[in-house]
């Protein structure tokens, strides 16, 4: 659990370790708010890679590196 209570998953954890807001990814990837929501909160989901390419390119762009691998298992 975190914050407010919510379960978070890997890359939610992350996401909040490094003070980046879910709409920042959003608006930078174009992926929609409820993708990215799923992402940070479920444990269990794993993101299509499209969709993570799109995450990834993002956060390059935020001036952060990371790799698929660093949060869900391929």
């Amino acid at each position: 659990m975190f914050g407010l209570g919510k379960t978070r998953s890997k890359f939610g954890k992350w996401l909040d370790k490094k003070g980046i807001k879910q709409n920042e990814i959003v608006e930078t990837s174009e992926v929609g708010r409820s993708t990215i929501s799923n992402m940070c909160s479920d444990p269990d989901h794993s993101p299509r890679y499209e969709t993570w390419v799109k995450v990834e390119r993002a956060l390059k762009k935020l001036g952060h590196d990371v790799k698929r691998e660093d949060f869900w298992s391929m």
